[in-house]
This record gives structure tokens, C-alpha cells and sequence, in this order.
């Protein structure tokens, strides 16, 4: 009974890291995305330079 518990407890943590994962992988997408977004509608600075839009 114990190998049988402990086999469904690894499976349902490989299922839970697996879907952590791939979660991560869409909000790196997405936060990628926004930053590419990010140099295309920059606005212009003092004297027409496009300026960062961000701070650091």
C-alpha cells in the first residue's frame, strides 16, 4: 500500500511542477510581449528623441 501511495503522490507532484512550468513559460510570453510592445509605442522625448519607457 505505501509504494502505491507513494507512486500517486510523485505523479500528482510531476503533474503540479508540469503545470507550474507551463505556466510560467505563458507568463514569460506574455512579459516579453509587453516589451516588445514597449519599443514600438514609445513616445517622443525633449527635442523629438525617442526616449526609454521605462525608468531604470
Amino acid at each position: 500500500m505505501v509504494p502505491l501511495l507513494l507512486v500517486l503522490l510523485l505523479a500528482l507532484l510531476l503533474f503540479g511542477a508540469g503545470f507550474a512550468l507551463k505556466a510560467l513559460w505563458i507568463v514569460a510570453v506574455v512579459v516579453l510581449a509587453v516589451w516588445l510592445l514597449g519599443f514600438v509605442v514609445r513616445s517622443a522625448g525633449p527635442g523629438g528623441k525617442r526616449g526609454r519607457w521605462y525608468r531604470w
